[in-house]
């Protein structure tokens, strides 16, 4: 009777295995046939996807979120996702550098490279900023983060991409004031025009240098951490061909990068595609989705947004013109689909339903304030941090530090909710 159960046991686990290894490879070929379609329509979208599926493979697979830098520094004491995203900055910053400077030899002269994330400083920034880092916190994820979690099958982050997009429409309204008010008579601050690329990237680096050290004192404060020694020997049985195989499939699809990896590997993917195109980014494309959502559902149309084409970022965009041309599109739905697909091949995808309605709640209101800040500071931790630090534009430092006191208020919140 036994043997009967076990064999029914092994043969339903052997359908569940076949199933999902058929869903993979159905998920995969997909991916791969509409690339190859894309690159004979458009090469330029071909080439936004493949960088938004690098971008959400390496978000999934070092479960990289800036949510989780800021954060944790204040809720487990632990700086080390911050201090891994200081490091990757540090590598992002060398190679704008190097693209920046073919695009203008003579920064002296005012000019700024093109697409570079250099935008005015001013009250927009912390308002934005503190917003922004509140907003991450309550909704559990910034907004890379909130699509990466919405590819591996979180529902709760679509409610924080609802508020994401809810806030930026609302951003959309308040923009001209802020432009006629504030932004338009604020400064642009780029460091290589006061300190020439050698200073403006030596500082840079030095203050990122600087944050890897704080991080160290910061972790360290309260005592040495434990040290856990690893036993057994380091010899290794022989392997065959198959068997090594396998562990490299393992290590890059099935096992968890350190974080550290993931940031470094985002700032390479952020160097080249400023090479081909533009730095990252992922908010402006959002606000046009959202413009597109409230005009096509309540016929209401958002008013012009004054000095949006001057800037260089992720400005606000309103949905004018068709879905399927937009590079955004193809980038941002990449990054989603991207984790979709490192999910299933780790065997991580699961439809995950939040144990409690409030949490849906949670979400949308983070995501509102997520997305007002992002409107307003022309960018979100991707955008006006990863991307606008290494164009070495003081404003990326002005949001970053703006980014912790959201932060901070932010978990103090969470700590209160049961």
């Amino acid at each position: 009777m036994s043997t009967n159960v076990e064999a029914q046991e092994t043969s339903a686990q052997g359908q569940i295995l076949s199933g999902r290894v058929i869903t993979r490879a159905a998920v995969v070929a997909a991916v791969l046939f509409f690339l190859a379609y894309l690159a004979v329509v458009n090469s330029t979208l071909a080439v936004m996807w493949l960088f938004g599926l690098a971008f959400g493979v390496i978000l999934q697979r070092s479960r990289l979120c800036f949510a989780s830098g800021f954060r944790d520094i204040f809720l487990m004491c632990d700086p080390s996702t911050m201090r891994a995203l200081a490091v990757a900055i540090g590598v992002a910053t060398i190679g704008f550098w190097l693209v920046m400077q073919m695009m203008v030899p003579e920064p002296s002269f005012g000019a700024l490279p093109a697409a570079a994330h250099v935008i005015p400083i001013g009250l927009h920034l912390v308002v934005g900023g503190v917003a922004f880092g509140f907003g991450m916190v309550i909704a559990g994820g910034c907004v890379s983060g909130t699509m990466y979690r919405i590819g591996e099958g979180y529902v709760a982050s679509w409610a924080s991409l609802a508020g994401i997009l809810a806030g930026l429409y609302l951003s959309t309204l308040t923009w001209n004031w802020w432009w006629t008010n504030h932004i338009k008579d604020m400064p642009v601050v780029f460091l290589p025009k006061w300190l020439g690329y050698g200073g403006a990237v030596a500082l840079t680096l030095l203050a990122l240098s600087g944050i890897v050290l704080l991080s160290y004192w910061w972790e360290y404060r309260s005592g040495p951490m434990p040290n856990f020694a690893l036993g057994g020997t380091n010899e290794m049985p022989p392997m065959s061909l198959g068997a090594k195989l396998k562990q490299m499939y393992d290590l890059v699809f099935v096992k968890g990068w350190p974080i550290a990896v993931g940031a470094i590997a985002l700032a390479v993917v952020n160097v080249f595609i400023y090479i081909y195109s533009r730095p990252l980014g992922v908010t402006g494309e959002l606000s046009a989705w959202s413009d597109r959502i409230v005009s096509g559902l309540l016929r209401i149309q958002a008013p012009a947004l004054l000095g949006v084409d001057g800037l260089a970022g992720c400005n606000l965009t309103l949905g004018a013109g068709s879905w399927w041309t937009s590079e955004g599109l193809f980038l941002d739905g990449g990054l989603i689909i991207g984790a979709l697909v490192a999910a299933l091949l780790a065997n991580e995808f699961k439809v995950r339903v939040p144990p409690v309605k409030r949490r849906y709640v949670q979400s949308l209101i983070g995501g509102t304030f997520m997305g007002y800040g992002a409107g307003i500071a022309i960018g979100c931790t991707i955008g006006a941090f990863f991307s606008a630090i290494p164009s070495l534009g003081l404003n990326g430092w002005i949001f970053g530090l703006s980014l912790l006191p959201g932060a901070y208020l932010g978990v103090q919140v969470i700590k209160r909710i049961p």
